[in-house]
């Protein structure tokens, strides 16, 4: 069994499975599986994958688990927290085929529950791969070490948010310990509740792009960046800050976000595009708007390295306060080739008895759009984007 415990999963997930049960539970929904790479699954491997599906039916949340949400989470309420701690998975919410090499899963169901697979899926789709191809991590510790001491150098403040695509539940853990012992000030947490707990760190994230997608696709795309950080601020009351801001495009974001939000919100997160032009118009944003940027800040997060993290501190040069959520660089830098993997929310209704609605996501990058491409193309003309 590879996924072990209930809250080895990313914060966000729960965050806004307590804003779906608070304000949309009777939603229905289906995510669907990409590998961007295309690799070649080895045969037998939607087997495997079923039986790791199936075994997460046995998860539960452990006194241990509950005590630490109760006391880190603050912005959970109990309610919510006692309901998590009766929450099964259902198997019966994930369809695996498996055609030759190519694999296929679909999620589908009620929204508040087929909200969590999404982590959990992709990390055991990654780890299952190179155990299945027989593939070994190589130099995990050490390069964890030289990463942890040269951003420590470089004063960034930096967070893990590697579950998706880590190599292995091990390797994982391996770098957190690491980070833990040798990354000082610097390092401000984990998106995996587990590891926050277990490395008595903090628990980091707040809303995913399935929160925009969901909004566009029910309300207009016109209104979906606005009615969505409405939502959420009626759901957290101005906690959990940090916004995406690229599910359909950064700029028709801006033209959005007004200063209500503004002054609200803590700061946006980076995750498509180029990050140097992104905080220009960010901190042009602020400025324009009588915000002094150094109180907010940016979360880049997007396919770091400490190459690209040192590029962007020195271009920010204390403009704004920067902050990096770091992934697959540093759960799977060990010698293999990761997977190009996302699990994204793909049709949506209101209700069960309604028709689905397809839900679409354009990034900053045209070659990151997902979703159904009649509907990419409608939000793109319906929000003016070449």
């Amino acid at each position: 069994m590879i996924i072990k415990h209930f809250t080895d999963n990313d914060l966000y997930k729960y965050s806004v499975m307590l804003a779906i049960q608070r304000l949309y539970p009777w939603a229905y929904v289906k995510y669907e599986f990409t590998d961007r790479g295309m690799a070649a699954y080895p045969e037998g491997f939607a087997e495997e994958l079923k039986k790791e599906v199936e075994a997460m039916a046995t998860l539960r949340m452990s006194k241990e688990e509950k005590e630490y949400i109760k006391d880190k989470c603050y912005y959970l309420d109990p309610v919510f927290i006692d309901f998590l701690e009766g929450y099964r998975y259902d198997p019966a919410e994930v369809l695996i085929e498996q055609k030759k090499g190519e694999l296929k899963i679909t999620i589908e169901g009620y929204w508040y529950r087929t909200v969590l697979w999404e982590v959990p899926l992709l990390a055991l789709v990654s780890e299952l791969y190179f155990k299945m191809t027989g593939i070994h991590p190589q130099e995990t510790k050490e390069k964890a070490i030289a990463k942890a001491r040269a951003l420590n150098d470089l004063k960034a403040d930096f967070s893990d948010f590697g579950t998706r695509r880590r190599f292995s539940f091990d390797v994982h853990d391996t770098v957190m310990k690491a980070f833990k012992e040798n990354a000082g000030e610097y390092f401000k947490g984990t998106s995996n509740v587990y590891f926050a707990m277990k490395y008595n760190t903090t628990p980091i994230g707040t809303m995913p792009h399935e929160w925009f997608m969901f909004h566009g696709a029910v309300f207009g795309y016109r209104s979906a960046n606005m009615k969505a950080l409405e939502a959420w601020v009626d759901v957290y009351q101005g906690s959990l800050g940090i916004t995406l801001t690229d599910t359909y495009t950064t700029d028709s974001f801006y033209h959005s976000f007004n200063l209500k939000q503004a002054k609200l919100f803590d700061g946006v997160r980076w995750d498509s595009g180029d990050p140097l032009t992104f905080t220009d118009k960010t901190i042009r944003f602020y400025e324009e708007n009588r915000i002094d940027p150094v109180s907010k800040t940016i979360v880049y997060s997007d396919s770091l390295n400490l190459e690209r993290v040192k590029e962007i501190k020195e271009y920010v040069n204390g403009r704004i306060h920067d902050a990096y959520g770091i992934g697959t660089y540093f759960t799977n830098d060990v010698g293999a080739n990761p997977l190009n993997i996302v699990i994204k929310l793909a049709q949506v209704k209101l209700n069960i008895n309604k028709p689905y609605l397809y839900a679409v996501k354009l990034s900053d990058v045209s070659g990151k759009h997902t979703g159904n491409q009649e509907e990419i193309r409608l939000s793109k003309q319906t929000l003016n984007i070449p």
